[in-house]
């Protein structure tokens, strides 16, 4: 095995540098772990399940995740970002987790450490703002409006699946299967499957996956156009995270430092020593003495000896 294939199964496997994109999973998991403790407890408290995991999501869950109507995520309004990383079911996670790490791992390795977690944040925003819009407007989801709550990744994994499928179309994965399938491929299945699956028993969850997923179709657009939506966010976790960092260094000011405060010369002007130029400092040195040459004069005569 090549060395180079060596070190990117190193890497895959320890998703060295992917710092990003095992900090949104980790997130994830630990909600889900404290959840679970807490879902579990209840469960135990109770002698009737259906007591218990209704008591369940009313003293606990309620608190995590976004409701559809408006009065209630007004009293609540921190579930639109604790909305996107919460999950209950084993397999809602797992499924969620494992799609982050497949499109989060390409999307990393291509574009940087540094756009994953905009994305993700700005799918699941774009996401929760259309299933509130279509729990209030839709005429078929009204009525259920009282009683509907987001919650979960999807949105945000489905805004870095198509980011990730703008940047790398044919991007292959799974390499088993007939030399891979291509990104494009698995990312308008996903969005074909939540189209279809509208009038189901979760309308409002698929409504919020495809705006997720127009969502990072903006992204990447305007990133394109050289609008980089993620920049502020960046800029804003750097002042925050160097705020409590004794050891940061002050970015400096390299006009006012190398320009204003410099000391010396930013460059030295060196001429070239000229059988010419020579003839013509001797000829001013017999009209009207050494001392008057130039600092310039007395160099270049300086050099010219010192080659002889």
């Amino acid at each position: 095995m090549a060395y180079y294939e060596k070190e990117y199964k190193r890497r895959l496997l320890s998703a060295q540098g992917n710092s990003a994109l095992f900090t949104l999973i980790a997130i994830n998991l630990i909600i889900f772990v404290i959840l679970t403790f807490f879902r579990v407890v209840s469960y135990l408290r109770y002698e009737d399940a259906n007591a218990a995991l209704s008591a369940f999501d009313r003293n606990v869950l309620a608190w995590f995740t976004l409701p559809a109507d408006v009065g209630k995520l007004g009293s609540k309004p921190w579930t639109v970002i604790s909305h996107m990383f919460t999950h209950i079911g084993l397999w809602h996670i797992f499924a969620n987790m494992i799609w982050l790490w497949c499109f989060g791992y390409i999307m990393q390795d291509l574009t940087g450490n540094r756009k994953i977690i905009p994305v993700y944040l700005y799918g699941a925003l774009a996401g929760a703002a259309a299933f509130i819009l279509a729990y209030n407007f839709l005429p078929a989801l009204q009525s259920q409006a009282p009683n509907a709550t987001a919650l979960g990744a999807s949105a945000g994994v489905m805004a870095i699946a198509v980011a990730t499928t703008m940047v790398a179309p044919n991007y292959r994965i799974f390499p088993m299967l007939a030399g891979g399938i291509p990104l494009w491929v698995i990312t308008g299945i996903y969005i074909i499957i939540d189209l279809a699956t509208i009038p189901g028993s979760n309308p409002g969850g698929h409504i919020a996956h495809l705006a997720g997923a127009f969502m990072g179709f903006l992204f990447m657009f305007f990133f394109r156009m050289g609008y980089d939506w993620s920049d502020w966010m960046n800029r804003a976790w750097d002042w925050f995270d160097n705020l409590f960092n004794p050891d940061r260094r002050k970015t400096p000011n390299f006009k006012e430092e190398l320009f204003y405060k410099a000391k010396t010369r930013p460059y030295s002007k060196t001429p070239n020593v000229t059988e010419q130029r020579i003839d013509e400092i001797l000829d001013k040195i017999n009209q009207r003495g050494y001392n008057s040459l130039t600092e310039e004069e007395k160099d270049l005569l300086k050099r010219a000896s010192q080659d002889l």
